[in-house]
């Protein structure tokens, strides 16, 4: 590769990150300072700066000093590479030398170019500086999202679950060997260390084609364990699959799917189809039989499938065959947005190792696409992954459950043999008499409760005034010292917590509503002290009860007084905490929350725009007329909850009478 001489750049992002700021800042920042470094290329909307010109400015601006953000400085050295090989070869070169990998299949360092060299050099200086080998874990982070188009990574959430599954699919057998045949970057092999890691002579093989991949995976396990134990084959492991030490007790693999183009020819007398050729159009289950001819007796597998495997009509014979064998204990359905692709609610084959009279074991399968729970934001849908790997853990045990079934082999052999969880789990549940008096009872209740929230405010009425009332801005407010508005942060990563959080020693963390985001992240929180701690340093922005919380973005603006602190905010959310003698908390939010207001607010003249909270205006009234306002509002809120306790308890009520009507359940008389 030809070095040159262009400078490296980074976008106003990359500045954020590197001077640990918003983007606004950085905005601001180019705005009022004259000396703000000019843009040496990009276009208007993503302008490009030179990281040298910025690094000094920042130094001398006082915003970071000499020692601090290496990391990030090193990070658009590497991306200004350009080539993802050359790229990842680098990041694996730094993780092989921190974990002290040799050996023939290590990354030579003659093989890349002096300034390659001199880029691990660096990384590893920081390393030793900071005394730690987490910097190979930001490097490999970012290398994998800035190719994330061209890459299939399993999320670590996914990874765990799978492992989880493994573990209770093993019924508390040891686990000594963990094999992933097709390991790309090693997100399931690492999931593996996390979960049986402690153990001594536990062994970790990956196989990879891809000469980078595998570099990055070999790293990355070695500094897992921290001890020998982990090994990554180069080899293609459906035209050549490697030699194993030993039969694998467990299997985890996220295979390639729809490829074509996968030895169909070449492997059409391989020992390894025992159910049966695959068809050309069936590379996954030349995967599904390539692991069932790893495992070692007792071995169990959890492989990521699409769900058209489970029913497609070229693949009906072999699963057939692998019922009768008893080598799929169970099938389970995912929500959509696991992994990629992001759009499709794909499938986790659970496999063993066949044998004797395996086959009168039912298959068990777990309809988990409901598995969601709200956000932190509170208004999107995210997976809960606690409730997925108690679903799977429940019906493997034997304890029938929601969305679940254990199907018996014969009932499930037939012209279509069809595998999909959803037609086999009974998803509305059975709705007893009782169930459906105590729906109504609830209807009632919903239904009085909105009567009462009405009744308080039918009396209102409109009292004609054309003219716009006196108000001020909040940014007036602010000038005043009647508010004080302190905008969201995000706190360090390494102290957000995911998943389910418990029910008590935590500050959830509220993050502003993206539609990207929608069924991709699990719920964060902060455990209590570390939340009070980062508070404490400016890192984190904890609620008071009374606070209100502002919501700026254009697909999820809103305003309410808080009920549930503490609570940490995320960016782009506002907290305005008031002066009591001088503003009413529900009355400031009933002003903010109006949509005109958003609209003049916004820094364009439509809804889509960004709404800056210091142009939101509120009426300029007396406190005693605030409090009755104020109390309008709290009724108002009890009516628009009323009304939506009402839509969701009729909704109920509605499928629970269709159902029992389509199944002929209902008593007429």
């Amino acid at each position: 590769m030809a070095e040159h001489d262009e400078p490296v750049t980074l976008t106003l992002a990359g500045i954020a990150r590197l001077a640990g700021v918003g983007r606004a800042a950085v905005s601001n920042w180019r705005r009022r300072q004259d000396d703000f470094p000019p843009a040496v290329g990009g276009t208007d909307a993503s302008p490009q700066f030179s990281l040298d010109d910025v690094e000094a400015w920042l130094i001398r601006k006082g915003k970071v000093d000499e020692s601090s953000a290496g990391w990030e400085r090193l990070w658009p050295r590497i991306e200004d590479l350009g080539d993802k090989d050359r790229m990842g070869l680098v990041v694996a070169a730094v993780g092989e030398h921190l974990a002290g990998v040799e050996g023939p299949e290590a990354v030579d360092l003659a093989g890349l170019t002096e300034g390659e060299r001199a880029l691990v050099q660096e990384a590893l200086r920081l390393a030793s500086r900071d005394d730690s080998s987490a910097g190979f874990g930001e490097l490999l982070e970012r290398w994998l999202s800035t190719h994330v188009r061209q890459l299939v990574v399993t999320p670590p959430s996914l990874a765990d679950t799978m492992a989880a599954i493994a573990a209770e699919l093993r019924e508390g057998a040891e686990t000594r060997h963990v094999v992933d045949p097709a390991c790309g970057s090693g997100g399931l092999l690492s999931a593996a260390a996390r979960r049986w890691g402690s153990r001594s002579g536990l062994l970790l093989t990956g196989v990879e084609t891809d000469p980078v991949l595998g570099a990055l995976a070999r790293a990355r396990l070695a500094l897992e364990l921290r001890r020998p134990g982990s090994e990554v084959v180069p080899a293609d492991t459906l035209r050549c699959p490697p030699r194993l030490r030993t039969p694998a007790d467990v299997v985890l693999c996220n295979p390639p799917s729809n490829e074509r183009e996968w030895g169909h020819s070449e492997l059409a007398t391989d020992q390894r189809w025992q159910y049966g050729q695959p068809p050309r159009t069936e590379p996954e289950l030349a995967w599904v039989q390539h692991i069932l001819s790893v495992l070692g007796e007792g071995g169990v597998a959890v492989v990521l499938l699409p769900p058209a495997v489970a029913s497609r009509r070229a693949g009906r014979r072999i699963r057939a065959a692998l019922l009768r064998a008893g080598a799929v204990r169970g099938v389970v359905a995912l929500p959509a947005g696991a992994a990629s692709p992001y759009g499709v609610g794909l499938h986790l084959w659970l496999l063993s190792a066949p044998r004797a009279r395996a086959g009168d074991l039912p298959v068990v399968f777990v309809d988990a696409a409901d598995c969601r729970t709200t956000s932190t934001g509170g208004r999107a849908a995210v997976i809960d992954w606690e409730v997925v790997r108690e679903r799977c853990a429940a019906v493997l045990a034997g304890i029938d459950g929601e969305r679940t079934a254990r199907v018996p082999v014969v009932d499930l052999l037939g012209d279509e043999t069809d595998l999909t969880p959803a037609r086999q789990v009974r998803t509305e549940p059975v709705v007893s008499a009782v169930d459906l008096r105590r729906m109504w009872t609830r209807f009632d209740g919903a239904t009085l409760r909105l009567g009462d929230a009405g009744a308080a405010l039918r009396p209102l009425t409109g009292n004609g005034m054309t003219q716009e009332p006196p108000s001020v801005t909040v940014a007036e407010l602010e000038r005043s010292k009647a508010v004080v508005i302190t905008p969201g942060v995000a706190p360090p990563a390494d102290e957000v917590q995911r998943g389910r959080p418990p029910a008590d020693n935590a500050v959830e963390l509220l993050c502003a509503p993206h539609p990207a985001a929608d069924g991709v992240k699990d719920q964060e929180w902060l455990d209590a002290d570390t939340a009070h701690r980062l508070e404490g340093e400016s890192r984190a922005v904890l609620t008071a009860s009374g606070d209100v919380v502002v919501v700026v973005t254009p697909f999820g603006f809103d305003a309410w007084v808080e009920t549930d602190a503490p609570r940490a905010l995320g960016p782009h959310l506002y907290r305005l905490r008031g002066v009591p003698d001088l503003l009413n908390p529900f009355f400031l939010a009933a002003c903010l929350r109006v949509p005109a207001n958003a609209r003049q607010a916004g820094t364009h003249a439509s809804v889509s725009s960004r709404v800056d909270v210091r142009r939101l205006r509120v009426l300029r009234l007396p406190l005693e007329e605030q409090r009755v306002l104020g109390d309008v509002h709290r009724q108002l809120d009890s009516f628009e909850k009323g009304i939506a306790e009402l839509s969701a308890v009729g909704r109920q009520l509605s499928g629970a009478l269709a159902g029992l009507l389509a199944r002929g359940g209902l008593s007429l008389s």
